[in-house]
């Protein structure tokens, strides 16, 4: 029974995975549990041969109450010549003393024993990389909830750590961050994400060596899933570009970044420990004439040309709410002329400031000036030209055919 049970222990290591020391380990207590509570028994296993020693432990005593874990001192120093009263004795038995148990019971807890420390593996695996970059495949759908076959393990996509613009299908493979691992009574449930900010950092940890040995240091995120992320970067070791570095030769690592995360936009700045001059970096690509920081209000009131206003104001504020969420400062944005009315006294209305660390202040919509509207107007004044185009065109067609009748 001894041997097939070490050939079916070796098999089932080969099969999980487990080093050959916990599958030593899980044999001892699968014939100590099979015994019963009630055995004082020790189990040694050789993880290299599989050879086994079985001890009976018993305490040395002066008087022999319970033969079964009790001996007296002088029995005790026929096994340990310096054993004195008190001391656990381990009295080695022969491999024979495992007829006693049923050859399916010991099965049963080797078993049991297996899939509890395969859990335990498999979950001290993976947490320890939480927070890193992992490749999975898409294998099934459990009610919009995508499983991730990992290797040794599935792991879990919810529809909250689901990109909004990506479609995910059976057998598509991707990356994922390691969000969370969870431990359940079904073992441990890994919970990935593709929506978290720091998929874009590893990402960039992958693609670009320098931010990979610290050169060049990621200093802040801030996503919008699937439309734009804003990342600042900043030198630690002179003459490193950390723009550049990070963008690579023509573009390419930047580029592969985009494509991972299907497209979504990525703007790459350089961090400053200037609150101002981090600010208008953060609001590239638009031009900034100044930025006045005041620390009280933990804001920063910026003024650009009339005709970059809405360029840094971005479509619905997205990029005056990004940069504020990267730089953590509310960022107030006012078209040149809006400043220059306010400074000389004058009576047009102040714009409305965007929500506190979000949105910047867009301009009076009943204003002549408002470059929206000037921009509006030019697209209809385009449109109404190329009507007229087309119109003339139609008309000349119709008279060379006329004229060829």
């Amino acid at each position: 029974m001894n041997r097939e049970l070490v050939t079916g222990l070796a098999q089932l290591s080969a099969e999980k995975g487990l080093p050959k020391e916990i599958v030593a380990d899980i044999v001892g207590k699968a014939i100590k549990r099979a015994y019963g509570p009630e055995e004082n028994l020790d189990v040694k296993v050789d993880p290299q041969t599989g050879a086994m020693r079985i001890y009976v432990l018993k305490t040395a005593v002066e008087k022999v109450e319970d033969p079964k874990t009790q001996l007296t001192v002088a029995e005790a120093q026929t096994y340990r010549k310096d054993a004195v009263l008190g001391e656990v004795v381990p009295i080695e038995q022969s491999a024979q003393i495992l007829g006693r148990i049923g050859a399916q019971a010991v099965k049963q807890v080797i078993q049991q024993s297996l899939r509890e420390a395969e859990r335990e593996h498999v979950f001290s695996e993976y947490a320890e990389r939480e927070g890193d970059i992992i490749n999975g495949e898409i294998v099934r759908f459990e009610m919009g909830t995508a499983i991730v076959d990992l290797g040794r393990a599935e792991g879990v996509l919810p529809r909250s750590e689901q990109a909004p613009h990506e479609r995910y299908a059976i057998k598509q493979h991707r990356r994922f961050l390691v969000n969370e691992v969870r431990r359940t009574p079904k073992g441990p449930q890994i919970v990935l994400t593709r929506t978290h900010k720091n998929l874009v950092k590893r990402l960039f940890e992958l693609e670009v060596p320098e931010i990979f040995h610290g050169q060049v240091e990621i200093m802040a995120i801030a996503r919008e899933v699937g439309s734009r992320t804003k990342v600042a970067v900043r030198s630690r070791q002179a003459g490193i570009d950390p723009v550049g570095a990070s963008v690579g030769q023509r573009g390419l690592r930047h580029q592969a970044v985009v494509n991972e995360l299907g497209g979504e936009k990525i703007d790459i700045i350089t961090w400053s420990a200037d609150p101002a001059e981090y600010v208008k970096n953060a609001l590239a690509p638009a031009q900034v004439i100044r930025v006045d920081i005041v620390p009280e209000e933990k804001t920063a009131y910026v003024v650009v040309p009339d005709k970059q206003l809405s360029l840094a104001i971005g479509k619905e504020g997205q990029n005056a709410r990004l940069a504020a969420k990267l730089t953590s400062w509310r960022i107030d944005i006012r078209s040149e002329s809006e400043a220059a009315a306010e400074a000389g006294g004058g009576e047009e209305p102040a714009p409305a400031e965007g929500a506190p660390g979000t949105e910047a202040a867009a301009p009076a919509a009943a204003e002549p000036e408002d470059p929206e509207a000037l921009m509006a107007q030019a697209m209809a004044e385009s449109i109404a030209a190329d009507e007229e185009a087309d119109e003339e065109e139609a008309l000349t067609s119709a008279k060379k055919r006329k004229a060829k009748r």
